[in-house]
């Protein structure tokens, strides 16, 4: 009984290998992500935003080379404008926010030879948090890390963006539906 249970389970690993089936994060990127140069439009930030090194890490898990410099890379991923905004959700019977709203928003675009391969889009992510005036310190790191969650979210949306597109696309270097870049 316990071999046939080994053989079912060889049979479904076989069939879903053969289909094409990989674990999330595992599928290997497009030709035309194999040397990718990320440009970061990032006036006045002192550190890299968490979303580039997430995004960074993200395209090197996968195989793809992360250069330095933007001439030794065949694609450019242009992010822009970053935004980090908080809004209140609820006030407590004292007047205080006692629940917030975390957005984090991007606008990126993904060029290749001169052409765009994913014209300028935005994505945004959001996630909320409670508020308790007692643990200031405590509230403030969290909202830290839940920013920095966010971002590694954004970054693996475009990672998914990007699959799909190219993917869709056929052949990475001459896609039907080209977009001209964004002057």
């Amino acid at each position: 009984m316990l071999r046939n249970g080994r053989w079912i389970a060889l049979a479904a690993a076989l069939l879903l290998t053969g289909c094409g089936f990989h674990l999330a994060g595992k599928r290997p990127l497009p030709p035309a992500l194999s040397s990718v140069y990320i440009d970061s439009v990032t006036p006045y930030q002192v550190s890299e935003p968490p979303l580039e090194t997430a995004l960074r890490a993200g395209l090197r898990r996968r195989g793809a080379e992360v250069a330095g410099e933007i001439e030794k890379a065949k694609t450019i991923v242009r992010l822009s404008e970053l935004k980090d905004r908080r809004e209140v959700l609820s006030v407590g019977p004292d007047g205080k926010a006692s629940e917030y709203l975390l957005v984090s928003s991007v606008r990126y675009e993904v060029i290749s030879g001169g052409r765009a391969l994913l014209p300028p889009d935005t994505l945004s992510a959001s996630r909320d948090y409670s508020f308790q005036p007692a643990q200031v310190l405590a509230k403030e790191a969290e909202e830290q890390r839940l920013r920095e969650f966010i971002q590694g979210e954004l970054a693996e949306l475009i990672m998914l963006r990007l699959e799909a597109k190219l993917a869709r696309a056929g052949d990475p270097a001459a896609p039907a539906d080209v977009v001209p870049p964004a002057p």
